[in-house]
């Protein structure tokens, strides 16, 4: 009898080794692919890769919200329609393949973003700051390219983190002389629609200048002094500088 229960040992614990493999090899593969096709971001997301996306969307033509940041329905909408155009499924969120189709691919290769449900109230807190911007972008630079636009907003933005100027928007923006739309009013004219989201785009972080604190017109008379300042690039009719 002895015997036979150690017979039965010796056999049974090799197949349930086998079985216990068996089991591992098909289950832990699924999981692994479950695991790197889990959602990346989506509706209640927020954050810079949120922003990215909006980005390329809105240059796309996908589209229209504003750049702020904030996954919601309209960036769901649009994430939506890019992947119906582009042959993925059309579930609204940015997974691996949608990122890739993005061009955004090396999101892939950083961890999950963090998810963050936000309220109505914080969503639109950025909307005073568009606004003032808006409205000087639309003084400074209502003829300049889109690009330009956005370039002029990143200037008064790239301000506010200098020693050499105030630190807030506002302040930066009513600097006495500062900007020359601001002194004569024209400032105070209806802003586009274009100025707003060109206000939004540099506000989330788009800087076309690469850090500058000066722009100015080469084909209207202007100090000697302002070209003076290290020139980094022209974008339209605005030289940009340090």
């Amino acid at each position: 009898m002895e015997i036979n229960l150690s017979l039965r040992k010796i056999i049974l614990i090799p197949i349930a080794l086998f079985i216990l493999t068996a089991f591992c090899s098909v289950i832990m593969p699924v999981a692994e692919a479950a695991a790197q096709d889990a959602p990346l971001l989506h509706w209640g997301s927020s954050g810079y890769r949120v922003t990215k996306i909006q980005q390329r969307l809105n240059w796309w033509g996908y589209y229209e919200g504003p750049v702020d940041g904030l996954f919601g329905t309209k960036t769901s909408k649009a994430v939506r329609k890019f992947q119906g155009y582009n042959g993925l499924s059309k579930d609204g969120v940015v997974g691996r393949q949608t990122l890739t189709a993005l061009g955004l691919q090396e999101f892939n290769r950083t961890a999950n973003a963090t998810t963050t449900t936000v309220s109505r109230s914080s969503a639109y807190s950025n909307d005073g700051r568009v606004g003032l911007l808006a409205k000087v972008i639309e003084g400074e630079a209502a003829d300049e390219p889109f690009v330009g636009k956005v370039a002029v907003g990143a200037v008064m933005l790239n301000r506010t983190r200098s020693s050499a100027f105030p630190q807030s928007l506002s302040s930066v923006i009513y600097q006495p002389n500062a900007f020359e739309s601001v002194t004569n009013g024209m400032y105070n004219r209806t802003t586009s629609e274009e100025s707003i989201k060109a206000a939004r785009l540099a506000l989330n972080g788009w800087d076309p200048t690469g850090g500058a604190l000066f722009f100015w017109n080469p084909a209207k008379r202007v100090s000697s002094w302002i070209w003076s300042r290290p020139i980094i690039t022209q974008i339209g009719g605005h030289v940009f500088a340090r």
